[in-house]
């Protein structure tokens, strides 16, 4: 491709707009453009990575037997009721009435649509397992888009279902799946990490997600620093101490005005206590019932956690009205003492004692409470997030924190679409079964910008060979007439033929606007041709993520640039 006949418009200054590196490199390099909130166009450049990227997904996906399919992205309410999803999915489901004033949403995953459409065409177990798979756009309407394309509206996305008689099936297929994963990650050229996560409202009994290694990235990994254990944030577990905790002599209640003091900071100053002294109790809606959360003072209770010990599809934090009509006081003043509410309770709060809680009466808090004695907890569980230091579930290793941003996650949904929406098989034996599924994506606009969080510099994007958009920029110092430009045209013509996507830039512009030009846009591999090096039969090569250019025979050029792109692809 000629620059010059290119769609290309990159910029010099950073976009007031851009939050992190990937986004800014994304706008200035010229591969996306804002239309509205979280939903963009992508240029020529931009398209092609995506595409490089789309290609390795296919190939991977394709050597496991998945057969690629294309479903609507606007699907009748009909299904999402069926599944319960409706309802449960919430404001990120973009709702639509047609004409007839009928229901559809535009799809932001396609469980219901796969389960309806193999619900009518497979029935028997000689059509099973089976593993369909799209590239396609979703649309999720977050509330707060943010980071470009890495937490954008709408996306491009690889999603599979596979299908399956009994459970042994479903795990060899999410086990092949999670091998076809590592594959794509390693062929794309990226540091990743596979960690143990949250079905969330996919549902589901266990998950990985994949995650590619960034220190801007916005998601916590949790993991141990002798075993392999791994986990996100929301689903890292914390060694529970089995020893039985030694407890002070219990002194009596007593009640302390705490004026207009609510966080757990704020009455641990006041009282001149450390904030592990207090307990933390949180009010929220679980399935439409009130329930409470305790948690030692200085911990964070997991959502996550706790939605899954409560075993609910919908757990929200309580609003400050729904949180007067359980406690009968406002937030920054709960405790579990006189609640009439379920209470479930972190496993840190077993070996506390004489703490500090609310008084469930504005500006009050109460001293020396303790659990059996002046409240009952319902369950004790593991219901708060990970910490540096914690001890590993797995072995006697300590948990530390990276950062990642997610790219994959993979699912064993089991039977929680088929069972709802009736999608079953006759077995061997004659008898109808229920299909157990599993669902597996990929981020795929995600990627791109996950990659360029992890390979980028002062200059620009640094994109591994494998997703670069063009392989080889070719920079004739000169475009005169004259041999610098003939060469270029020459060396362009036999990669361009040997199949190489070369970006000749034959721009009337000074040199050093062409090499910022190709540092901003991420190509590999820069050849620079003059009529000086020329004269004494030499190029000079520039690999973008080295610092120091090398100059190589002209005759050469083919052979060289070949050898190392074949060796990075």
């Amino acid at each position: 491709m000629l620059y010059s006949k290119y769609f290309l418009p990159t910029t010099k200054e950073d976009p007031a707009e851009a939050e992190v590196i990937s986004h800014k490199l994304m706008l200035r390099s010229g591969m996306i453009r804002k239309l509205s909130a979280g939903i963009y166009t992508y240029l020529p450049l931009g398209l092609k990575t995506i595409r490089k990227v789309e290609k390795i997904v296919r190939e991977e996906m394709n050597k496991t037997g998945a057969i690629e399919l294309l479903m609507p992205s606007v699907q009748p309410a009909e299904i999402w009721e069926a599944s319960g999803r409706w309802d449960f999915y919430g404001k990120e489901l973009l709702r639509v009435k047609d004409r007839h004033s009928r229901d559809y949403c535009i799809g932001p995953t396609h469980e219901e649509v796969i389960t309806d459409l193999v619900k009518n065409d497979v029935h028997s177990y000689r059509q099973l397992p089976l593993n369909l798979y799209q590239i396609q756009t979703k649309f999720r309407d977050e509330v707060r888009p943010r980071f470009g394309v890495m937490r954008g509206r709408e996306f491009i996305m690889k999603d599979a279902y596979s299908f399956d008689r009994d459970e042994a099936g479903a795990e060899e297929s999410y086990w092949k799946m999670h091998a076809a994963y590592c594959s794509i990650f390693k062929r794309l050229g990226l540091e990743y990490k596979v960690v143990e996560a949250d079905t969330g409202s996919i549902g589901g009994k266990f998950s990985h997600e994949f995650m590619v290694l960034a220190d801007t990235g916005e998601d916590q990994i949790v993991s141990c620093d002798l075993c392999d254990y791994a986990a996100n944030l929301e689903k890292a577990e914390i060694k529970q101490d089995l020893k039985t905790p030694i407890k002070k002599q219990l002194l009596s209640i007593e009640q302390v005005h705490t004026p207009d003091k609510r966080t757990i900071n704020e009455v641990s100053s006041y009282l001149g206590k450390n904030p592990g002294d207090l307990i933390k109790t949180m009010i929220f809606i679980a399935d439409k019932e009130p329930v409470a959360a305790i948690v030692q003072g200085d911990y964070e209770i997991n959502h996550a956690k706790l939605r899954n010990i409560l075993n609910v599809d919908m757990l929200e934090p309580a609003t400050p009205q729904e949180v007067m009509n359980a406690a009968g006081c406002e937030p920054g003043f709960i405790g579990p003492v006189g609640l009439k509410i379920r209470t479930i309770a972190d496993n840190s709060v077993k070996s506390m004692d004489n703490f500090i809680t609310g008084a469930n009466k504005k500006d009050y808090h109460l001293k020396n409470v303790n659990t059996e004695r002046d409240f009952k907890v319902e369950t004790f569980a593991d219901i708060r997030n990970a910490e540096a230091g914690d001890l590993c579930p797995r072995c006697n290793g300590i948990l530390s924190f990276k950062r990642g941003i997610e790219v994959g996650h993979i699912f064993k949904l089991g039977k929680k679409y088929s069972q709802k929406m009736n999608a079953s098989f006759l077995d061997q034996d004659g008898k109808e079964k229920h299909i157990i599924m599993g669902c597996y994506g990929i981020g795929i606009t995600r990627i791109v910008a996950a990659a360029i969080e992890q390979g980028h510099d002062k200059d620009g994007i640094i994109f591994p060979d494998s997703i670069a958009p063009f392989n080889v920029i070719i920079i004739p110092i000169t475009v005169k007439p004259g041999q610098a430009i003939d060469k270029a045209f020459s060396l362009y013509n036999e990669l361009t033929a040997a199949g190489v996507d070369v970006l000749l830039d034959d721009r009337n512009e000074r040199p050093g606007i062409k090499f910022k030009d190709a540092d901003l846009t991420g190509i590999p591999y820069r050849i620079t041709v003059g009529d000086r090096g020329l004269a004494k039969g030499i190029l000079e090569l520039k690999i973008r993520n080295q610092d120091n250019t090398t100059e190589f025979p002209v005759e050469k050029a083919i052979e060289i640039i070949m050898e190392k792109i074949t060796l990075n692809i």
